[in-house]
Order: structure tokens, then C-alpha cells, then sequence
């Protein structure tokens, strides 16, 4: 007997319900909820498919801040145990990102241009790195004499030839990374790294592909058609393009998707366009509880404010990361946290973790209009919660607010 997958109907839903239903799907509602150290960590990866790697670690790693948020007491070193048991594993999904092994097959594939051009022309520089790898093991950029060749940019970043190709492999799927010694990465052949089983996992590129772009919905929850920024980048073109030869484009796949059931057409009072939901996650879309007094502190790339556009459209909350504007330019931060309370964005954060003095330094603080922290039921001991933990979360045992912050000071005084 044959059968059909048969689409979900579209859903209609009102602004408070969709506020209220992101919060749920992002395990912010309440945060740092989920209890049971790396198990917890990897309850995060199923439920957001990938968690985008960032190397500054000024408020902490975004991967680490992404757990940090929805991960009771998390611990930096949960997540380096599961690396270094490869149980995760970087690969590109939404740039570079931490990806469960089991799945890694179906974020093998790249429509990447530049990789391959990058190893065609430095072919000889090429072959002698992977030499070397394969008899030596792994090795990091600086194990190599500085290397000229065509390529001198790589992501908009001047660099030496031998980390552009050592790049260009882990993209293409040659190598991948062993381990990292701070920001300084060390790349091994693939099979060397993953489970045969992993590697024998051979899937067709337009598989791979749509999957993908499944991993952004989940991770999202109700992401439209396109997302600001980099939303849907590495997944090539809306539509077919001739510098993709027979891709039919993510917005086929998109379609694929919603045939098959696996994503259903969302309506959002309020909201522009249409948006999509993982068929599992009707329910609670339909459904979703009363968040509790909560606070949580999200990096720039979590993925609940990948979609700029959504967030000022249906939170009414405008969030700009400011790390490439010149100082003058910046209305707040260089590296600030929007502040998540409930199921609205309050304001935004600046802690900055000095390691060598064991303290958090808050540099600034802003709260959104209208919003009065404490007038708002519930906020400052959700708020001095948050503040403990994130203590915790930095190894520190004070904080240090700056002098324009006193007001703040005196209300959310915390010990850890």
C-alpha cells in the first residue's frame, strides 16, 4: 500500500500566540530550563538542527551563549567533551556551525564557488598541504611556511594562501577540524575524524540541500520566504541560476517541503508575507503556554534573531549588531545581548567577562520604550537571576558595573 504525506492546512495565528510560541519552540520560556549537563546540550541540537560557531568570546562564544540561555548551570566544557567525543562536529550550515555527527551526511554539501576556485589556483600549494596532513596528522596554518598564491582574500579578509586552502578543504568535505587550541584551528583528513558509517552516508546533493533548508525553518520557527542578512546563505540562489547548473533553487526545495508536509504555511497577525513552521511544531504553534518570569541574554547569532525584520515587525524590537560600525557610529554596543523577558525583548545587555580578575564588567544597559524594569511583575528577580547565572556561566564572582549604571546597580544586586 502506497502512502502520501497529505499538507497540513495553512494556520492562522495572532501576533501574541506567535510571540508566545517562539519563546516556547526556543526553550527560552522558561530559559536555562533544561536540566542534565551534555545530555541537556544535545537536547539543544536536536531541537535547533545546528548552533553558529563565532570564535569572540568576549561575552562568551556564541555557541556557548546560544547553550548558556536555554541550559541549566551550562558549562563551557560540556560542549568541548562532546566535540572531543565527536559526538558534534563543525560543518557549514547558517557559516560555520556545530551540527550533530549522526546528521553530519546532510550537511556535507556545499554550492560553494569559491572553495574549489580557491584550490584550482593554489593547486600546488595545495597538494602540498594535504601531503603533509596525510603524513603528519593534524596541523594548523602555522605549522606551514606563509604561502603566496592568487588567492589574498578570503571572507573579505586578507590572508595567507595555506589557510585559505586549509579553509577551502573543510568546505569541500576533504578535511575538517581535530581540535582547536583557542582561535587556532588544527585540520586532519575527514576519515580520520568521523565514524565510517558517517562517512559511508552518501546522499544526493539536492537531498542534502533541501534538508537544510529544513534545519533553517526548525531552527527559526517561523521563518518566510527570505530572511534578512545571511538567513539563507550557502543555499545558492531563490531560483534557478546558470552558475548552478541543474539546482532548481531553495525556493523548489521550499515547495518540496511544504508538499511533503514537513512545513506548514503560517499567517501572523500583523506580519508581512507568509511564514513556515516544522509540521511537529503545529501543536504548539496552536497552542503555546504563558511564558513565566524569565530572562535570558541571546548572542548575535541565535538563531531566534536571525530574521531582523520579524523582530521589529512583530516584537516591535530593532536590533542592529554593532560590531563592524565605528564606535561613533553606534547607538549602543560593540558586543551587546538583546535581553529577553517573558515573550518580549526588553533591552539589551553589554557584560564583557574579565577572566584574569574573575569579574563580569557590565558596560551598558538600554531598555526599550515603554518598558520600566521595575514596574514590570516579576523582572528584577528574573533579572538577578540571569545575572547569577550568567556569573556562573563565567567563571566570575562579581560583577563591575560602569559608573552611568547605578541605578541598575542598586536593583539587580547580585552575589553568585
Amino acid at each position: 500500500m502506497l502512502f502520501v504525506t497529505i499538507p497540513h492546512p495553512a494556520v492562522k495565528v495572532t501576533a501574541d500566540a506567535a510571540r508566545r510560541f517562539l519563546v516556547a519552540h526556543h526553550l527560552l520560556a522558561p530559559a536555562r530550563s533544561l536540566d542534565g549537563g551534555p545530555d541537556a546540550v544535545l537536547e539543544v541540537f536536536r531541537r535547533l538542527g545546528s548552533v553558529q560557531f563565532d570564535p569572540l568570546a568576549i561575552a562568551g562564544r556564541n555557541h556557548d551563549l546560544v547553550l548558556h540561555a536555554r541550559v541549566a548551570a551550562y558549562d563551557p566544557g560540556w560542549c568541548d567533551r562532546l566535540y572531543e567525543r565527536r559526538e558534534i562536529f563543525e560543518a557549514y550550515n547558517k557559516g560555520l556551525s556545530l551540527v550533530p555527527t549522526s546528521e553530519f551526511a546532510w550537511f556535507r554539501g556545499t554550492l560553494s564557488l569559491n572553495a574549489p576556485r580557491t584550490l584550482a589556483q593554489n593547486a600546488d600549494v595545495a597538494a602540498r598541504v594535504l601531503e603533509r596532513i596525510r603524513a603528519e596528522g593534524p596541523l594548523s596554518s602555522l605549522d606551514f611556511e606563509r604561502e603566496r598564491g592568487t588567492t589574498t582574500d578570503w571572507f573579505g579578509v586578507a590572508t595567507n594562501v595555506v589557510r585559505a586552502v586549509l579553509e577551502a578543504y573543510a568546505v569541500t568535505g576533504v578535511l575538517g577540524l581535530a581540535r582547536r587550541d583557542g582561535n587556532r584551528r588544527y585540520y586532519d583528513l575527514l576519515d580520520r575524524l568521523l565514524p565510517a558509517d558517517v562517512l559511508a552516508c552518501k546522499l544526493p546533493l539536492e537531498e542534502q540541500l533541501r534538508y537544510k533548508v529544513l534545519s533553517r525553518y526548525r531552527a527559526h520557527g517561523l521563518l518566510g520566504v527570505s530572511g534578512a542578512g545571511d538567513v539563507f546563505g550557502g543555499l545558492g540562489p531563490a531560483k534557478p541560476d546558470a552558475r548552478w547548473p541543474g539546482y532548481r533553487g531553495r525556493n523548489a526545495l521550499r515547495e518540496d517541503l511544504v508538499e511533503r508536509g514537513d512545513l506548514v504555511t503560517v499567517e501572523v497577525e500583523g506580519v508581512r508575507g507568509k511564514r513556515f513552521v516544522v509540521n511537529e511544531d503545529v501543536e504548539l504553534l496552536q497552542a503555546p503556554p504563558n511564558p513565566p518570569s524569565s530572562v535570558a541574554f541571546v548572542p548575535p547569532f541565535d538563531p531566534i534573531v536571525w530574521d531582523r525584520a520579524l523582530l521589529g515587525s512583530l516584537f516591535d524590537f530593532h536590533y542592529v549588531w554593532e560590531l563592524f560600525l565605528p564606535p561613533a557610529k553606534r547607538r549602543w554596543g560593540w558586543y551587546v545581548l538583546p535581553i529577553v523577558f517573558r515573550d518580549r525583548f526588553v533591552g539589551r545587555i553589554e557584560p564583557r567577562i574579565d577572566r584574569d580578575e574573575a569579574r563580569v564588567q557590565v558596560l551598558g544597559a538600554w531598555w526599550e520604550d515603554g518598558f520600566a524594569p521595575r514596574r514590570a511583575d516579576g523582572f528584577v528577580d528574573a533579572m538577578r537571576d540571569a545575572l547569577r547565572a550568567y556569573l556562573g556561566f563565567a567563571s566570575a564572582d562579581r560583577l563591575a558595573w560602569a559608573p552611568h549604571l547605578g541605578t541598575e546597580k542598586r536593583l539587580f544586586l547580585t552575589q553568585p
